[in-house]
């Protein structure tokens, strides 16, 4: 068989928050965090697939206390994670909050059970709009909240504490929309997006960024994600439907620009093993599977022994992923606000739209053999 059928899971609420169980390698987990209007109604779903039958599994909490706008697995504990979402304030208007949560043990897998919550990230001394706040790469000890004009580092180990703060002054109290660690550079750099610019700074020295890709979008950027395999190496995905990639020691033109949705891309994802592969989806209903192989760590494939007196040029030619779409998904009849790669299968990969529906679908089996082969 060519294609793997998608698999799909209906949500009841809506949803727009997404996350891999990082922490989890042996099985294929999601978690998605709901957004019904009444705060009380709204949960946490933690979906497993089953590779070989293709059935999922799933599991169902209560998160009574607002509607998820971001969910953040940890990445070296699989039973914790981090939401930020709109709550009632005790004068009744709605505020962005944030929390650590933990998966209770109980294996009872019929009912809804109540998350075990650890402990609050309290946001709002810095301002009232978080947007997210996202784990360090490596270390489930750090995070940071990405609110108003302000960055701030953190220390999870016991009270929630923070460490350092980072500010963008400028004219027009500009807001940061979204923000992400760079895996690289010691992880001790916070890229930044407010409007359709990119910032990245030293949490050593976060006063001025370190550098800065200005007008990167027409429009604005709604997410970023580093290449694992290339230090240097970062996309940006907007308003204007396009995906960009950039090389921030020359961040004056993109390194390749494309535009394959109609409408405004929410989400952009580099596969962290095979980085030729990149995950968008958009509010045109569709998820878009691209290769951008030419910029990869791997621009000639798979690098295998030479058999039969085959000379250099011809493995490389006969391994060449060529850039490109490689793929369309359209089991989605909404928008779809995130798209994230599977933390234990590099090809599997869960897209989720605002109506509620989870899809899970591989990449096709001639591209995944192109590149291994």
């Amino acid at each position: 068989m060519e294609k793997d059928a998608p698999v799909i899971y209906g949500l009841e609420f809506q949803a727009r928050a997404l996350s891999a169980q990082t922490a989890e390698q042996e099985a294929v987990r999601f978690l998605v965090g709901t957004q019904s209007l009444k705060f009380s109604n709204n949960q946490v779903h933690l979906v497993e697939l089953n590779e070989e039958t293709g059935n999922l599994k799933t599991q169902i909490f209560q998160h009574p206390i607002g509607e998820i706008w971001s969910i953040q697995a940890s990445p070296t504990e699989a039973e914790k994670f981090i939401t930020c979402y709109n709550t009632l304030t005790d004068e009744g208007t709605c505020q962005m909050k944030g929390a650590l949560w933990k998966i209770p043990s109980s294996q009872d897998i019929n009912d809804i059970i109540p998350l075990e919550k650890l402990a609050d990230i309290d946001t709002t001394p810095y301002g009232n709009d978080l947007k997210t706040i996202t784990y360090h790469p490596t270390d489930s000890k750090k995070a940071v909240s990405v609110v108003d004009n302000n960055f701030v580092l953190w220390d999870l180990s016991f009270k929630p504490q923070a460490v350092t703060v980072g500010t963008l002054a400028s004219k027009g109290q500009p807001r940061f929309t979204n923000g992400k660690w760079n895996p690289h550079s010691t992880t001790n750099q916070f890229v930044t997006l407010n409007e359709n610019n990119v910032r990245g700074w030293d949490f050593r020295d976060p006063k001025e960024p370190v550098w800065t890709i200005i007008n990167a979008h027409s429009q604005i950027i709604r997410d970023l994600d580093f290449n694992s395999n290339r230090q240097y190496y970062l996309a940006t995905c907007g308003d204007d439907g396009y995906m960009k990639f950039w090389d921030i020691r020359n961040p004056t033109e993109p390194v390749m620009s494309k535009i394959e949705h109609s409408h405004w891309v929410w989400s952009i994802r580099i596969n962290r093993f095979h980085d030729q592969l990149v995950l968008t989806s958009s509010s045109d209903s569709r998820v878009i599977l691209c290769s951008a192989a030419s910029i990869s760590s791997e621009p000639f494939g798979h690098m295998v022994s030479m058999e039969e007196g085959a000379s250099m040029e011809e493995t490389c030619t006969k391994e060449k992923l060529e850039d490109g779409v490689i793929g369309k998904y359209e089991e989605h009849e909404d928008s779809v606000y995130a798209v994230e790669w599977s933390s234990a299968d590099p090809w599997t990969f869960a897209s989720l739209s605002y109506d509620g529906r989870l899809v899970l679908n591989k990449v096709p089996r001639k591209y995944k053999y192109q590149i291994l082969l």
